[in-house]
């Protein structure tokens, strides 16, 4: 079964399949499975054409893949322009959200190799 490009795959159930496409998550995917009456323990296999086509208009009545990432990466334009807090610190590829960057975040900084010693010096032998 193939959605707006995107394969959903058969081995798993649908409620966890549908997450596959970028923008539903698992409760979004419960909603379109009660909306359209699908049970779900169903597999992509398992359905007729008549639900298939039903799922596939729900899903694209709502903002997914290319319009929802076109939606995100306009916020973020928006706040760099502005130069807002937020923005800057997506600008500069670091944490947006007030998490902290002295332990973490060090493989997007770039500096993996450099890492925190334990304070003590090695003592020269003379």
């Amino acid at each position: 079964m193939r959605i707006l490009g995107i394969t959903i795959p058969d081995n798993k159930r649908l409620e966890i399949g549908l997450t596959a496409i970028f923008g539903i998550g698992r409760e979004t995917a419960k909603k379109i499975l009660t909306e359209t009456k699908v049970e779900f323990g169903a597999h992509p296999g398992d359905l007729t054409p008549e639900q298939e086509a039903e799922i596939r208009k729900e899903i694209e009545s709502r903002k997914v893949e290319g319009d929802l990432k076109r939606l995100v990466a306009g916020n973020i334009k928006r706040l760099k322009d502005i130069k807002t807090y937020r923005g800057m610190r997506h600008a500069k590829r670091l944490p947006a959200r007030g998490q902290r960057t002295k332990t973490n975040s060090r493989t997007v900084r770039g500096n993996v190799r450099k890492t925190m010693g334990s304070g003590r010096r090695k003592v020269e032998k003379t």
